[in-house]
């Protein structure tokens, strides 16, 4: 009975720690990684790099299955960990270099810093599509050493 109770106890504990350590999740103005003109809903995800992306819909999700590896999906997608905080930067996107915390902007609604003025003006100065796949393709989310905390 002691036993029981005991494990129960850890159980809850082990509930209530993982409940509170983990960060709130905002999908506020983010877009569906299948529909840039549809909102992401929490209630459709798929995991993909060690965290979830967001979807407006199931059918949006299942796409997402089979087309994750083309480059425009993929980048979409590491833009959207980006986006909703899930994983953290260690090095430049386009050099590789040591991260200047001064070089910081937004790209498309996700915060990203830079090594240098440079390579931030780069990607200042690219637009729509060939920002979102010079800071956010599978080369430069790697580069970047972008990845869900431990």
């Amino acid at each position: 009975m002691k036993a029981r109770i005991l494990m129960s106890v850890a159980a809850v504990a082990i509930l209530v720690t993982a409940s509170v350590a983990a960060p709130k999740l905002n999908l506020k103005g983010v877009k569906c990684v299948m529909n840039a003109k549809a909102a992401a809903k929490a209630k459709s995800s798929a995991d993909y790099k060690g965290g979830k992306v967001y979807f407006c819909c199931g059918n949006c999700a299942k796409a997402f299955a089979t087309k994750q590896k083309e480059p425009k999906v993929a980048t979409a997608g590491n833009h959207q960990l980006v986006a909703t905080k899930q994983v953290k930067q260690a090095k430049c996107p386009l050099s590789g270099g040591k991260l200047n915390a001064s070089t910081k902007i937004k790209v498309q609604g996700a915060e990203v810093a830079f090594c240098c003025n440079n390579c931030k003006g780069k990607a200042s100065k690219a637009k729509g599509a060939d920002q979102l796949a010079l800071v956010f393709s599978d080369a430069a989310f790697k580069k970047a050493g972008f990845a869900v905390p431990k």
